[in-house]
């Protein structure tokens, strides 16, 4: 490779806006794997390939998890039950199933509509730090779980690609789905302590993974115009796509709802990812809020 920036650095300078880039995910679908990971995570065995198909079958998406810390077992050491989860991140149905398992292909077999188990509304939160991706998910994220591990070490986990390389470190906060970029170690514990709160933060949100990335441009424009931080505020009562591009998206209020106008374009072409060969354009939304 020739030298040049990372991704999170060129994103940075460039001023992408995260907003509504949180790539889709109605449901989450959890599995730990200490690694380490390959580019390509789900690939690693016939039977996690099989397990991320048995996720997008049910509107979600799968992702390795790991403790932060340590990676590699002990040579010798008879290998630890490990743990899944399935997370249901859709408006209203917010909450999150574990199970456990010591082969891989038992997961084939786990109901997931909904698990056999007991639910709880307990949150998680998921740092990308797949470094073999992207460099910068490694370099930014991992410092962001340790930090958060020291905070939350029962619900912190590092986990593989979720999108968005260039607004790393991204973290997740589940159940519901939402997304933030370029945290560092200090904010992800302010993150996590709001979130635990009931309250979200606009700086940094990428956006709700549950909803579509109209919806999420509307959100943000309404949380940010309107002061509204409640996690559980502003949930989508309908879409109505005007064009190619553009869309009314009806929103919950406290007063009843509200509509807001989203209109899509695209970015300039440039190098988005660290391993990028060619450069491509990246979405983008403008919003404003109907009379």
């Amino acid at each position: 490779m020739t030298a040049r920036e990372f991704c999170s650095v060129a994103a940075l300078r460039r001023g992408d806006s995260p907003v509504a880039s949180a790539a889709p995910g109605g449901r989450w679908l959890l599995v730990e794997h200490p690694g380490p990971w390959s580019v390509h995570a789900f690939t690693r065995s016939p039977a996690l390939s099989l397990v991320a198909r048995r996720a997008a079958g049910i509107g979600g998406r799968a992702v390795l998890i790991r403790r932060p810390g340590g990676h590699v077992p002990l040579r010798g050491q008879p290998p630890p039950r490990r743990r899944w989860a399935l997370v249901d991140a859709r408006p209203g149905r917010e909450c999150t199933w574990w199970g456990s398992f010591a082969d891989e292909a038992e997961l084939l077999d786990v109901p997931l509509d909904p698990p056999r188990a007991d639910p709880t509304e307990e949150p998680v939160f998921l740092v990308c730090t797949q470094g073999r991706h992207d460099a910068c998910c490694a370099i930014n994220g991992r410092p962001v779980a340790s930090a958060l591990a020291t905070a939350y070490p029962e619900q912190t986990w590092e986990c593989s690609h979720i999108g968005g390389c260039r607004f790393a470190a991204n973290l997740v906060l589940l159940p519901h789905g939402l997304v933030h970029a370029w945290v560092t170690p200090d904010s992800a514990v302010d993150l996590a302590a709001a979130y635990r709160g009931g309250v979200t933060v606009p700086d940094t949100l990428r956006g709700r993974s549950s909803v579509s990335t109209p919806v999420q441009a509307a959100q943000h424009e309404a949380r940010t115009r309107l002061g509204l931080t409640g996690v559980d505020e502003l949930n989508p009562l309908g879409v109505e796509q005007l064009d190619q591009h553009s869309w009314l998206v009806r929103l919950a209020h406290p007063d009843g709802e509200l509509t807001v106008r989203v209109d899509g374009g695209w970015s300039e072409p440039d190098l988005l990812t660290c391993q990028a060969g060619q450069p491509r354009r990246m979405r983008v939304f403008r919003a404003s809020i109907a009379p």
